[in-house]
C-alpha cells in the first residue's frame, strides 16, 4: 500500500464531520490538487470520548458514500504503542507508532554496539546534498543519538512486527512519530533515528519529528520562524539522503504534527515542498471540534448556551483537562475571561475569541485552547451536545469545509493565500 504524495489528517472528536471534510478535499481535486484524506483519532481520544477504533471506520465510510469518494482514503491509529495497538489493527490501515516515551532507555550493550559498528562510516564530515555544510559525526554525536533514539527505534521495530504479523500482509501504511519528545531532533539525529529504522526493516512511509519552537494545539507556530524554515529544508534533504542510501521507501515523507492552523509557516512549507517535489503529510483533526464549538455559537440560541456551558464547565476542570496535553497547550490562566463574563456574550463575542483569526483585537489563543481541550466536557454532555450537532448543521458544516479548504489546503498544498484566513 502506497500513500499518496500529499496526504492530510482528519476525521474528528465525535464523528460528525467526516463529509464536510471531505468535501473540501474534493474541492482541492477540482483544482487539480490531489490529497488523501486519513481519518485519524488516537487512543487517547477514544478513552476519553467513549469510542473505539470501529467507529472511526463508519464515521469514514459513511463520509466517502454522502460525498460519493472514489479515491483512495486511510483509517490511522494515530500514536499508538505496543499495549494500545491491538485495538486498532481490525479497522485501520495506517499505523502511527508513537515512541517517544521510550526515548532516552538504554538499548542494551549488544544493540548498541551493532548499531555503533554500522554507523562508523559515516563518521567525519558528510555532505548531504541540500545541506550548505557538511554534517559533522563525531563520535560523542553517534554516542549520544544512539543513547538518546535506538530503544525507541527498536520499541518501534516491535510494534512494526506486530502489525505486519495481524496484517498478514504490506497492506497498510507505516509513520513513526518522534513528534511529542521533550526535545526537537536535529537534521543529524534524524540521519541516525532513520539509518536505524531502516536497519529494523520498518518500511516507513512518513516520519513526523520534533520541530523546534511550540506546536501548540489550534493556535499558530510560536517560535524562531527562519529557524524552523532552515530545519524544515535540511530534514527534507536528510530524508532524500537517507531513501538513496538506507533502502527506505522512495515516497519517505515529512509529517508535521500537531499542524493545525500553523498559518505563518504554510508558505514556506509550500514553496519548500515544491522546490524539492517532496510530499508532505498534515495532520489537523483537531480544529474540526473547535469549528463544531464555532457553529454552535454562531447559530445562536440553545446552540449558544451549549458553547457557553462549555467553556464555563471547561474553565472549572482546567488542571484535568490540560492534563494530558501539557506539552502542546500553552494557557495563560490570567488570560481566560471569566465564565461569568462568557456567559453574557453574544454569539458575535463568542465566535470572535475563539475563531482562530489574529488580526481580530478579540481573538483569544488561551480561551482557543482551552475549548480544545475541554471536548471531554462535550462528551458528557451526550444527547444534549448531539442533538445540536444535527440541529446546527447548516452553520457547522460551512465552517468545517471553509477552515480546511481555505486555511489549511489553499496555502499549504497550493501555495495560495487564503481569503478566510482574516475572516472576523
Amino acid at each position: 500500500m502506497k500513500l499518496e504524495k500529499y496526504s492530510i489528517g482528519i476525521g474528528d472528536r465525535f464523528g460528525f464531520e467526516g463529509a464536510a471534510q471531505l468535501r473540501a478535499i474534493q474541492k482541492a481535486a477540482a483544482d487539480g490538487v490531489r490529497i488523501a484524506p486519513v481519518w485519524n483519532k488516537s487512543n487517547r481520544e477514544h478513552v476519553i470520548i467513549g469510542t473505539v477504533p470501529e467507529d472511526v471506520r463508519i464515521a469514514a465510510e459513511a463520509a466517502v458514500r454522502a460525498c460519493s469518494w472514489t479515491d483512495s482514503y486511510y483509517l490511522d491509529a494515530d500514536h499508538i504503542n505496543l499495549s494500545t495497538v491491538d485495538a486498532f489493527l481490525k479497522p485501520c490501515n495506517f499505523f502511527t507508532i508513537d515512541v517517544a516515551d521510550y526515548i532516552g532507555k538504554p538499548a542494551g550493550q549488544q544493540a548498541t554496539a551493532s548499531f555503533l559498528d554500522a554507523m562508523a562510516r559515516y563518521k567525519g564530515k558528510v555532505q548531504i546534498p541540500g545541506i550548505e555544510a557538511p554534517l559533522q559525526m563525531t563520535d560523542r554525536l553517534l554516542a549520544e543519538s544512539t543513547e538518546k533514539y535506538l530503544y525507541a527505534v527498536l520499541e518501534a521495530g516491535r510494534i512494526y512486527r506486530r502489525i505486519a504479523e495481524k496484517k498478514k500482509g504490506d497492506n497498510f501504511i507505516t509513520e513513526v512519530s518522534v513528534d511529542e519528545a521533550n526535545d526537537p531532533q536535529t537534521p543529524a539525529e534524524l540521519f541516525f533515528i532513520l539509518a536505524a529504522i531502516a536497519r529494523e526493516e520498518i518500511p516507513i512511509q512518513t516520519i513526523a519529528p520534533k520541530f523546534t519552537g511550540s506546536f501548540l494545539k489550534g493556535i499558530d507556530y510560536i517560535g524562531d520562524k527562519q529557524q524552523f524554515a532552515r530545519e524544515f529544508q535540511d530534514d527534507l534533504a536528510v530524508i532524500d539522503f537517507a531513501v538513496k542510501n538506507f533502502g527506505l521507501p522512495r515516497d519517505l515523507k515529512l509529517s508535521i504534527h500537531s499542524g493545525s492552523d500553523k498559518f505563518s509557516l504554510y508558505p514556506m512549507v509550500h514553496q519548500a515542498i515544491k522546490r524539492t517535489d517532496a510530499g508532505l503529510h498534515l495532520k489537523t483533526a483537531g480544529t474540526t471540534w473547535l469549528e463544531e464549538v464555532i457553529g454552535l455559537a454562531a447559530s445562536g440560541g440553545t446552540g449558544l448556551q451549549v458553547a457557553k456551558q462549555i467553556y464555563v464547565d471547561s474553565f472549572a476542570r482546567f488542571d484535568e483537562l490540560c492534563k494530558p496535553y501539557l506539552t502542546v497547550v500553552n494557557i495563560d490562566m490570567r488570560e481566560l475571561p471569566q465564565p461569568r463574563e462568557v456567559t453574557d456574550w453574544s454569539s458575535e463575542q463568542f465566535v470572535r475569541a475563539l475563531r482562530h483569526d489574529q488580526l481580530c483585537k478579540e481573538f483569544n489563543p488561551h480561551f482557543r485552547q482551552l475549548i480544545h481541550v475541554g471536548y471531554k466536557v462535550a462528551a458528557e454532555m451526550g444527547d444534549r451536545f448531539t442533538t445540536m450537532l444535527r440541529e446546527c448543521r447548516e452553520a457547522i458544516e460551512k465552517n468545517v469545509s471553509e477552515n480546511i479548504y481555505e486555511r489549511h489546503i489553499l496555502p499549504l498544498f497550493m501555495g495560495k493565500k487564503s481569503a478566510g484566513a482574516s475572516r472576523s
